[in-house]
């Protein structure tokens, strides 16, 4: 039976458990590994293979292993459903997803319809980088849990700081044209008109999503704008060729971003970036704590030839709150293992977080900071690192919810 597909470069990589062993606990994992964001899903499975490493070497969870197995999704929501099948039917029940909330969508329903013809047979879905809000609003299910800030919640941290920049006049928002991209520009349309209504949005597009191969005539019409700054939640070869494109033309303007540190996004900025580009995330390898130095070097070490460096904080969180609720209710049964998460209180790499019941949305500290020279650990070995311009509280990042939660 096809357990997934991992490309060439990943062959490569040793995972530290059996493939066959009867005796693990499985965890899928499912994100684009071909098509033109497979760096971004690479990456991802670097990062929880390091977790996963870490949480073997201290035993797994209830004297079991944990073991990985990879499904490719292309970032495409049928291929994801073709991939949620061979999970369902190798009995996997504990599934990673993060990249595209087209994709989250997709998957949510196909858990929730499945859980409710097999209950004995259920699968927990834990979102790691997927910020559509209404998966954890009117979409919301009993079996989705979201371990990263929600499309909304990062805006509201990066219009802050842009709410603060006085010479800002002019924002133009360019973003992928599916729920997250869409959500991206609502947020940041409403946001900027109450937190700033001087500022002129004076352009927004939404372009199709890994499909643009140059981005020179979008490039074009922000130059002719006027634009200060712009604001996008391009992730992976969209946010890349839009920032190459932007700097081979000579466009001066400053960039808030979502993912600016995922993989490519460093090295095709460049110096060009320097004090000029922004993100919001959950954490970046210079918050400065010994725990933050421990993962950034760890993960370094693991993996030397990617050169590229761990992000998603999200997988951490997500498999460390996993193994307390396997090791809390002395079982791996689904259900058990859902209801032990809801209300969960984790103290992370960034401090206490929390796993709302009300709609299984994280709440933990968000970052803002900037692309600069200078910075202790650089990323992609650029010379450039993101330094924090400031901390949000976990608790100031609660939003309210639309989720009325519909338990088994």
């Amino acid at each position: 039976m096809k357990l997934g597909y991992l490309t060439a470069a990943l062959l490569a990589v040793p995972l530290a458990f059996s493939a066959q062993a009867a005796d693990t606990i499985k965890i899928a994992f499912m994100d684009p590994l071909s098509g033109p964001f497979a760096n971004v899903g690479e990456q991802g499975v670097r990062q929880i293979t390091l977790v996963i490493d870490q949480l073997n070497a201290k035993g797994g969870a209830l004297g079991q292993k944990y073991e990985l197995v990879t499904f490719d999704t292309k970032a495409n929501p049928q291929e994801a459903l073709i991939a949620f099948k061979q999970v369902a039917d190798q009995g996997i029940h504990y599934l990673f997803q993060g990249n595209s909330s087209a994709v989250a969508g997709a998957l949510t329903e196909a858990v929730a319809k499945h859980n409710a013809r097999n209950p004995e047979a259920a699968v927990v879905f834990l979102n790691y980088g997927a910020v559509d809000p209404a998966l954890t609003n009117d979409r919301c299910n009993f079996w989705h849990f979201r371990f990263d800030a929600d499309a909304e919640m990062k805006m509201q941290a990066l219009t802050n700081v842009l709410a603060g920049q006085r010479k800002v006049k002019k924002v133009y928002l360019i973003n992928q044209d599916y729920a997250f991209g869409q959500a991206v520009e609502r947020a940041a349309k409403a946001m900027i008109a109450k937190k700033r209504p001087d500022i002129q949005i004076v352009g927004s597009d939404l372009h199709p999503v890994g499909k643009v191969k140059d981005f020179s005539p979008y490039i074009a019409k922000i130059k002719a704008s006027g634009a200060d700054v712009v604001v996008t939640g391009n992730w992976g070869n969209d946010l890349s060729l839009l920032v190459k494109a932007g700097r081979e033309s000579g466009l001066k303007v400053d960039y808030y971003t979502y993912y600016a540190g995922i993989s490519g996004g460093p090295t095709a900025i460049g110096e060009a970036g320097d004090g000029h580009v922004k993100q919001v995330s959950m954490w970046h390898g210079n918050v400065g704590d010994p725990q933050s130095e421990a993962l950034v070097l760890s993960y370094r070490k693991r993996f030397p030839d990617a050169k590229d460096d761990f992000f998603f904080l999200s997988l951490e969180n997500a498999m460390q709150m996993l193994t307390r609720a396997f090791n809390e209710t002395k079982s791996t049964d689904p259900l058990k293992v859902a209801h032990a998460l809801e209300g969960m209180k984790y103290n992370a790499v960034t401090g206490e977080v929390t796993m709302r019941a009300d709609n299984h949305q994280l709440l933990q500290p968000m970052y803002v900071s900037t692309f600069t020279k200078g910075a202790k650990y650089d990323m992609e070995r650029t010379g450039l690192g993101f330094k924090s311009d400031g901390r949000v509280d976990a608790k100031d990042t609660a939003l309210p919810t639309t989720c009325k939660m519909q338990r088994p």
